[in-house]
């Protein structure tokens, strides 16, 4: 499944903008990626290797040329959630079990083709997850910011404590990461782009050390970590913590899932081949064994480094490759450099990410489409702020389902066949009853299972003791399955229609559903005679159907024998 166009490795008339494009992304994934190790609350190195091995692997493996596999805001923020990564017996290693955990179930996803069920998770789950991780994000920057360990069960509970004791705010600090977060927006507007960012960090960084010389304690990359000079060995998993770490596992497949597919879709490849999700989807379980073998946290498909890169004049896939090298030379050596990175500088620019992943525009757009819309993207928001979020992000997908069912369930419309004498079908709403000798013909239209079952009945027109001699002919053409809460239905209605000397027919080109209808009840309500088999000519069999139909009531009506059903094609 490697993606062919590695020959393009040699294609020196591109060679220089790949190498140009390596470098920025590159150096700035250096400082991106310890503050996603940070974000997680796990060592910042970890951070570091995922970008870099993430990068490298899934480059070979991924359908969409530029797609960046490094670690993302949303599965940095499910990281710290996980209380197995930080508190057990060996944190480091459950932390590397879960990515390759994560990057094996994005493997089998990928190639099982279910990258198609994005569709089922709609816009406002999306927006009030995005957005509650954006502020996730800021809230957990906060006591890196200012320098005071707040208390509290979670984000929100600790930002509220740093309200309540302002006071205790390390002035030096918050300096260092507001000088930095002004900075980043300044430089990133000049010529800098992308490196501003860097060049942002580090003068930051010399601002702490100035204040450092001052006897103002700030807090640095190398306090947290020791920064190796040389690049890790593999490290195998913990397999039988793999059960445990399931859930969580499965939460980052599925916001790896939804980031990938941004990415796939905002970045067509430039040879106009198509992208496809779940070739992405295997790409980034590569990223992710391989971060985790070689002691990286998970890693999904990155939109901002994506954007970046081909900002940045990158023309083949090679400059992934190019990144990657510059982010090992920084490791090998310049790492006594990275451990006087000022944390502050690192929470000031991911309090930047943390604002800009939320988009005021959507969570507009989102309550401008009405009330059930807004209700679910708030509810799916306060979830994530107050849940740890590997679970919210599973209840945001249920709460998708629901919303899908509802709709479907809800959007039954049965609407009458009517034939004109020029031979042309009109369509109308159907009798509120069944008249006494008339035939209605029925179309539904819309899901037709469990759940909207009620809603399909209560649109059938009602009988009553006046609805004798009467046939409804219910044309269920299209469909290839029903639920057993229809047959039920339809058994029913065929029973009540009965009771009152009436009957239903069903006209259908549907083989399986035949065979449902013969293998329960329905079959004995109806009648084999009254069970139709479509033709290739459309409107062919419902006509036949309705034909018979007038003729049976005629017959009724004058007392004489129903028709002999040999004179139509049993089905």
């Amino acid at each position: 499944m490697i993606v062919p166009g590695i020959r393009s490795l040699l294609n020196r008339s591109t060679l220089k903008d790949d190498a140009m494009a390596g470098v920025v992304l590159g150096i700035e994934s250096v400082p991106d990626g310890l503050a996603s190790g940070l974000l997680a609350g796990v060592n910042p190195v970890a951070g570091l290797y995922a970008y870099l091995y993430g990068t490298f692997s899934a480059s070979f493996f991924t359908s969409t040329t530029f797609m960046a596999v490094q670690g993302t805001g949303a599965m940095a923020i499910i990281v710290a959630d996980v209380g197995a990564v930080h508190s057990g017996d060996d944190p480091a290693r459950l932390l590397f079990t879960l990515s390759i955990l994560t990057g094996v179930v994005m493997v089998i996803a990928g190639y099982l083709k279910l990258g198609s069920m994005l569709r089922f998770v709609p816009t406002a789950v999306m927006t009030g997850f995005i957005a509650a991780v954006g502020i996730n994000i800021v809230l957990g920057q906060l006591g890196d910011f200012t320098g005071y360990d707040a208390s509290g069960s979670n984000r929100i509970a600790r930002t509220v404590d740093l309200i309540l004791h302002f006071w205790k705010i390390d002035v030096a600090t918050l300096a260092v990461g507001l000088v930095t977060v002004v900075l980043i927006v300044v430089l990133r507007r000049t010529r800098l782009s992308a490196l501003g960012l860097v060049v942002a960090i580090m003068l930051g960084s010399i601002l702490a050390a100035f204040l450092s010389a001052l006897d103002h304690n700030i807090a640095l990359v190398g306090d947290l970590a020791d920064i190796p000079g040389g690049l890790p060995f593999i490290t195998m998993p913990i397999v039988s913590k793999m059960p445990e770490l399931l859930i969580p596992a499965l939460s980052l497949v599925f916001v790896g899932l939804v980031q990938g597919a941004g990415v796939t879709a905002g970045f067509p490849n430039p040879d106009g081949s198509p992208s496809d999700v779940s070739k992405d989807f295997v790409g980034q379980g590569v990223g992710n064994v391989v971060s985790g073998l070689f002691q990286g946290m998970p890693v999904g498909g990155s939109m901002s480094a994506s954007s970046l890169i081909v900002s940045a004049g990158a023309k083949t896939r090679f400059a992934l490759v190019l990144a990657s090298g510059v982010m090992a030379v920084v490791v090998l050596f310049f790492s006594g450099v990275v451990g006087y990175i000022a944390m502050p500088s690192l929470a000031g620019l991911l309090i930047v990410v943390g604002f800009e992943t939320i988009k005021p525009r959507e969570i507009e757009g989102v309550y401008k489409t009405g009330h059930v819309q807004a209700v679910v993207m708030t509810v799916t928001l306060v979830l994530t702020m107050v849940i740890p979020l590997q679970y919210a992000v599973l209840v945001g997908v249920g709460i998708s389902m629901i919303l899908y069912i509802a709709r479907q369930s809800n959007q039954i419309v049965i609407r009458r066949r009517v034939a004109t004498e020029s031979g042309r079908i009109r369509e109308e709403d159907p009798p509120d009853t069944v008249l006494p000798g008339e035939v209605v013909v029925i179309q539904p239209y819309g899901s037709l299972f469990f759940a909207a079952s009620p809603v399909f009945e209560e649109e059938l027109p009602v009988v009553n003791e006046r609805s004798r001699n009467a046939v409804v002919v219910l044309r269920l053409h299209g469909r290839t399955d029903v639920g057993a809460t229809f047959l039920n239905v339809l058994a029913t209605y065929a029973s009540s229609l009965s009771d009152v000397g009436s009957k239903l027919v069903i006209v259908t080109d549907s083989d399986r559903i035949i065979e449902q209808l013969r293998v329960t009840e329905v079959r004995e309500a109806i009648g084999d005679e009254n069970i139709y088999v479509s033709t290739e000519w459309i409107g062919e069999t419902t006509d036949r159907a309705a034909a018979d139909a007038a003729a049976w009531i005629t017959d009724r009506q004058s007392g004489s024998q129903p028709p002999d059903p040999e004179e139509k094609e049993p089905s």
